[in-house]
């Protein structure tokens, strides 16, 4: 079994804690088809080489053999991905009254301390009270600092705009927040529309990275469930 880090932003952080999310989508680097290179449907075949070296092979195909024959970087099926969110880590002396409790508006906040004992993490994710700390990227987040720990249940390849409304829900899709009874009402919510829902939130992330969803990229469908940390 392996393990890896993976970064999610703070809304996806919420959802993997409400166990709303299932399920990520990343982009395949590079693209296993060259840029300019069409295909016209399930049915039909590239003509040239592209960068997976595969040549003349129809999307199904293409979903298959790239699948087959490329490593995710995401793992496998049984491996394990180490949740990085935004944190801050402060120093654990003098934290603790005598009775166990916690000093300061920062008490009964989730924490993890580390195994030295001498620092705790804090998570940006949740934190409504007074911020006076400076908050670490995730990308800077300490194995031991971590509070979620995913087990990876299945690896596929797929076009970006495949996705099922099914899927988009496992996203991550915040569920209604209006009047109990506005479920066929509330055309504004999310939960009424998961792929527009999922097509913002994507385009918020890789947009500004060439990788869109008007491109319809390749990715890497990582499906998981959340493990004691």
């Amino acid at each position: 079994m392996a393990e890896r880090p993976i970064l999610f932003s703070g809304p996806m952080v919420r959802a993997l804690l409400e166990g709303r999310k299932t399920m990520t989508r990343r982009v395949i680097k590079p693209q296993p088809i060259m840029e300019g290179v069409k295909s016209f449907g399930e049915s039909w075949a590239w003509s040239e080489i592209d960068k997976g070296g595969f040549s003349g092979v129809t999307e199904q195909q293409m979903r298959a053999e790239y699948g087959l024959s490329q490593s995710c970087p995401y793992g496998q099926p049984g491996d394990r991905l180490w949740v990085r969110e935004t944190h801050c880590i402060h120093n654990a002396h003098g934290q603790h009254r005598d009775d166990g409790k916690r000093w300061g508006p920062w008490g009964g906040l989730p924490t993890t301390v580390s195994p030295d004992g001498t620092q705790i993490a804090y998570y940006r994710e949740g934190f409504d009270r007074c911020d006076p700390s400076r908050w670490r990227p995730s990308i800077h987040m300490p194995r031991w600092a971590c509070r979620i720990v995913l087990e990876v249940v299945s690896v596929r390849v797929e076009r970006l705009q495949d996705i099922s409304e099914e899927d988009a829900r496992a996203e991550g899709c915040p569920p209604c927040i209006g009047v109990d009874d506005c479920a066929n009402k509330c055309v504004l919510c999310p939960s009424q529309w998961p792929r527009e829902w999922f097509c913002h939130l994507w385009d918020s992330i890789n947009a500004k990275r060439g990788h869109g969803w008007d491109v319809n990229p390749w990715a890497w469908v990582v499906e998981f469930k959340r493990v004691e940390a």
